[in-house]
């Protein structure tokens, strides 16, 4: 059953671009995202802006797909800076108390075992506020940088993501609730009959296990997700209990938010289905034209090639090879080896804004403005207006809010948005008791299907 309150995440990088175009260029962005001080304060803000949770984005290589080469997004600070996330919610765990702390860490790359194990330690130092965002890479500089001569085919990613999640929740569960004793009288530290072997044998991935961190405090970390195509939401609808999704417009919301659903009583989900929440870009101020204002000033700061170079590490696809003044061709999804699904929204949603079929200096100039998601831009009280309408109708559970700049706009939806959804009772106030993140957003525990033990 759905709950009757938003629920609000925290989107950014461990980069000086953040989530949208040229922000390292706003004056009132910090740029020491080196600096341990920079995590710890951005953790404090978002915690004391009431957010449910912050989660950072990630990719394992610079971008290389528009041109061939690094050399233009290195020049621009175009996600050239990606830190490890585990090190840094680390940080951000030790100097909040409320807040999930989500990291993304890649199914195709990384290997279940030390995924397993980080995620636990991570979960039990911060008192049961484990999120991990599950990725499967998809460029083919990834795979260049960890040395893998072919990138996996889409849905076979996702199958062996499959069997990544077993093997990860499997060894989640490898040790029982009750199975340390610490009894000091009779020497055992834990009894060995609650501690189990997984002995895990598929296609792709095996592990034998016990892992060597005993069972998380929430059980399962939190596991966030945003497959958006038909085998993605597949995947989400077994494992997911959060979706971060891409929608733009809100019909397309409403379809999607549907469509997941489905997916997952088909699935036979016994939990209940994940909480969707799209990307969000909220720009906001005390009257609506400090609101415009500040949008124009962060259009000013965006370029189209720019743009294009993020949405071709996206969709692993060379924009730069298609004339800029040209419609682009009936064809071009079917040559996206990428994220088909954010492409096909954002050409929707540069078609639907500039009446005609995009070209590439369209659709540059519309994604380069945005952060992927649908803006909200008003004072607070048309912000909360659009949103309410997004939430009571259907089209989400609450929202991924998308940095611009920082931590000026968690700052900004955490001093106007978030005190006027409150007054409408969207927006719990908070809640201070020492609870897990799974427990606080009512998401309920989760049971591996192939663990032996639960």
């Amino acid at each position: 059953m759905r709950k009757d309150t938003m629920l609000l995440a925290a989107f950014t990088q461990a980069s000086v671009t953040q989530t949208g175009v040229g922000a390292w260029m706003h004056p009132g962005s910090d740029p020491h995202v080196l600096d341990a001080d920079y995590y710890i304060n951005l953790g404090r803000e978002v915690e004391r802006g009431g957010f449910d949770l912050i989660f950072f984005d990630d990719r394992l290589a610079a971008p290389a797909a528009y041109g061939g080469s690094v050399r233009e997004a290195v020049q621009r600070g175009s996600r050239v800076i990606k830190l490890d996330l585990l090190t840094i919610l680390t940080l951000v765990a030790a100097s909040t108390s409320r807040i999930g702390l989500g990291a993304t860490y890649s199914t195709t790359y990384y290997n279940p075992y030390h995924v397993a194990r980080a995620f636990a330690t991570l979960d039990h130092i911060s008192k049961g506020r484990a999120v991990w965002n599950i990725v499967t890479s998809l460029n083919a500089e990834e795979a260049a940088n960890f040395g893998v001569g072919e990138v996996l085919e889409h849905d076979q990613r996702y199958d062996r993501a499959d069997e990544f999640l077993e093997i990860v929740t499997g060894l989640w569960e490898s040790w029982e609730k009750d199975a340390i004793q610490l009894d000091r009288e009779t020497g055992v530290f834990a009894d060995p009959d609650k501690v189990h072997q997984l002995n895990y044998q598929g296609k792709y991935l095996s592990s034998q296990g016990p892992l060597t961190v005993p069972r998380p405090p929430q059980g399962w970390p939190v596991l966030l997700q945003a497959g958006q195509s038909g085998r993605g939401r597949q995947f989400a609808g077994r494992w997911a209990d959060l979706i971060f999704a891409a929608s733009t417009e809100l019909d397309g919301a409403k379809k999607s938010y549907a469509a997941q659903h489905e997916v997952a009583a088909e699935a036979g989900r016994t939990a209940p289905p994940a909480r969707i929440l799209p990307c969000a870009q909220v720009v906001v101020g005390p009257t609506e034209q400090v609101a415009r204002e500040k949008k124009a000033y962060l259009d000013s700061l965006s370029n189209p090639v720019e743009g294009l170079m993020q949405l071709a590490e996206l969709a692993d696809v060379d924009l730069s090879t298609f004339p800029q003044d040209e419609p682009f061709p009936d064809d071009l999804l079917d040559r996206v080896t990428g994220s088909k699904a954010i492409m096909q929204n954002l050409l929707a949603g540069t078609e639907k804004t500039f009446g005609r079929k995009p070209t590439p200096a369209d659709l540059g100039a519309f994604f380069a403005g945005r952060t992927g998601g649908h803006q909200f831009v008003g004072d607070p009280g048309q912000v909360a207006d659009e949103m309410a309408e997004w939430f009571h109708g259907y089209a989400c559970d609450g929202f991924a809010i998308a940095q611009n700049d920082s931590p000026g706009s968690f700052q900004d939806f955490g001093r106007y948005v978030v005190p006027e959804l409150r007054r409408r009772g969207l927006v719990p106030e908070v809640d201070a008791a020492p609870r897990t993140v799974r427990d606080r957003l009512g998401l309920g525990p989760r049971v591996s299907r192939n663990a032996d033990q639960t």
